[in-house]
């Protein structure tokens, strides 16, 4: 089976987008021309008949920026107060830029008690439905400025993963400051090797999972793999690509090998709830 050429036919379409991926290292301000790619790239897939739903990090990393902290907030409440200045700067540049290409963006706010709780996660799989039937495209991001340890998802890469899950998505891609799957950390082993296509997220995987590196994202390579197989058991595929050049978008769905594409298997067992309450 040719799963990459598969990759045209998805329809519903979750995009990942960690916080190294746009801003600029130098001061962790916005790379406003990156996002202009991005939004241009997610918009033509919309024209293409797709689905999209952009899940987001970055709304802390733009708050300590715009407020000149030049620290990684350690405290809750640090943290809590640059995510309620980023996210509100964040969102509008997202809105701005969508309405240039004549789309719209919607802002969703989540935590885990969103998923856990019956009526709020039938509540937010309504939602999600009704937006993309309206047209919109759903901008996701954890609540960082109401989260505790107890409630949040940790990182986004988790969070995708579980929005994948909940809209019943096609494809999950994660697109951050790595190029996909290696078989220990390039950046440490010059003779790692490239992983193109993982059939099955098994143990064997999961000992590769490395940390990431980066300053400003919370999710190494273990969290990525983690929902791989969320996603994955949901029945979605899910590709880790580098994210240094957003053109990659149309590429991976032009199916172009590019990352790493874990395979989907739908799981007749599988429960969100279940895969949250292992996690508290």
């Amino acid at each position: 089976m040719n799963y990459r050429e598969n990759l045209k036919d998805k329809k519903r379409i979750v995009v990942k987008i960690g916080s190294s991926s746009i801003t600029h290292p130098e001061t962790g301000a916005l790379n406003l021309t990156k996002l202009e790619v991005l939004v241009r790239e997610l918009c033509d897939l919309k024209n293409r008949g797709k689905e999209v739903i952009l899940v987001s990090s970055g709304a802390i990393a733009v708050g300590r920026q715009a407020i000149g902290v030049h620290h990684r907030p350690k405290n809750v409440s640090e943290k809590q107060a640059c995510a309620a200045i980023g996210q509100a700067q964040l969102m509008m540049t997202y809105q701005k830029l969508f309405s240039e290409y004549g789309h719209r963006a919607a802002q969703i706010l989540m935590t885990k008690n969103t998923m856990i709780d019956n009526l709020s996660r039938r509540n937010a799989s309504n939602t999600f439905d009704e937006l993309i039937k309206l047209g919109a495209i759903p901008v996701v991001n954890e609540n960082d400025t109401v989260s505790t340890y107890e409630i949040q998802f940790g990182d986004n890469d988790t969070l995708s993963a579980i929005v994948s899950a909940l809209t019943h998505a096609d494809l999950l891609l994660l697109l951050s400051d790595i190029d996909g799957l290696y078989t220990d950390d390039p950046r440490k082993n010059p003779g790692a090797q490239f992983i193109d296509l993982v059939d099955k997220v098994d143990d064997h995987y999961m000992k590769m999972g490395k940390g990431s590196g980066s300053d400003v994202g919370t999710g190494g390579m273990a969290t990525k793999l983690s929902a791989a197989k969320i996603a994955n058991a949901s029945g979605a595929d899910m590709i880790i690509a580098n994210g240094d050049d957003f053109h990659v978008i149309h590429r991976l769905l032009d199916g172009r090998n590019i990352g790493t594409l874990f395979v989907g298997h739908l799981d007749e067992n599988f429960d969100l709830v279940d895969v949250l309450e292992e996690d508290r």
